[in-house]
């Protein structure tokens, strides 16, 4: 029996990482650049937005921030160049080398921009008080906006990302992810305007949206409590016995549970995804105010 070929750098028995995978779709990206008018790469999901009024409507979200950006997946600066206009220092992050190189030799002569050639999702975490903006690839989203809320300096982030991932997040379908509930005492969540698949090139199956990232000057969580928060959510959560009243009653008594409950205007079989970062808090606070 033959053995099928191996990619190029691959060992045998080891699996590579999403990190490798995506620097082995740059340099493979970079043999191979369109030329064309109109043309752009899918590799790394590089659908860029090009449409004047919505690269415009985008900048006016991102407003006239004071602190340094981070710009992820800068591409051939579509955007890059625009929120040079409003951003006072602007470093652009492109994994792909040639759409680096190309992006470098383009803002030459702009003194408030840089251009970095990094993968964002192993990008380490700048030091000082930052925002990020920018295009996200829509097959990395998920990565991408767990490295913004483990960064500890950054102030807010203003992303364009798949629709439906930004209506989720945002609790625009009446329904809650876990993500938003468990990060809500420090993150604000908001939804933007909605982006038409036709205002990127290529053009994706799906539209976009602007998602808003902004973290709370205080948190609704003291410090002492974090860790009791997020054990109750991530509880909540798990749909143990088809019921956030069942769920919780498993880490607190079941009477309490449900005086938290009917504060917070809760029926006990309601299913955990209908119930808001607010009537979280208001339960939390309710169970919490018992331990002490």
């Amino acid at each position: 029996m033959i053995d099928p070929p191996r990619r190029r750098g691959s060992e045998p028995g080891r699996r590579r990482s999403p990190s490798q995978i995506r620097h082995d779709q740059a340099r493979e990206a970079a043999t191979s650049v369109p030329t064309g008018a109109g043309r752009r790469r899918r590799t790394l999901s590089q659908n860029f937005l090009v449409d004047p009024r919505a690269i415009r409507s985008y900048v006016n979200a991102v407003g006239h921030p004071v602190l340094r950006a981070i710009e992820l997946g800068a591409g051939d600066g579509s955007l890059t160049l625009p929120l040079a206009r409003v951003i006072p220092q602007l470093t652009a992050v492109e994994l792909d080398p040639t759409m680096a190189e190309r992006l470098r030799q383009k803002v030459h002569d702009i003194e408030n921009v840089d251009v970095l050639q990094q993968d964002i999702v192993t990008m380490p975490h700048p030091d000082e008080p930052f925002i990020l903006v920018g295009n996200v690839p829509f097959s990395i989203t998920s990565a991408i906006v767990d490295w913004a809320l483990a960064s500890p300096r950054l102030d807010s982030a203003t992303l364009i990302t798949q629709h439906e991932y930004a209506r989720k997040r945002t609790g625009d379908y009446g329904r809650w992810s876990l993500v938003t509930v468990r990060t809500w005492p420090w993150w604000e969540w908001s939804l933007g305007t909605r982006i038409r698949r036709s205002s990127f090139d290529p053009q994706p199956s799906v539209d976009a949206a602007v998602l808003m990232l902004v973290r709370r000057n205080q948190p609704l969580v003291p410090q002492r409590d974090v860790r009791a928060w997020t054990r109750a959510v991530e509880t909540g959560f798990k749909g143990v016995g088809g019921s956030l009243c069942a769920s919780l009653s498993t880490i607190y008594p079941p009477s309490r549970v449900k005086v938290a409950l009917a504060r917070a205007g809760i029926s006990r079989d309601e299913v955990v995804a209908f119930v808001s970062p607010d009537q979280w808090m208001t339960i939390f606070r309710a169970l919490s105010s018992k331990d002490r």
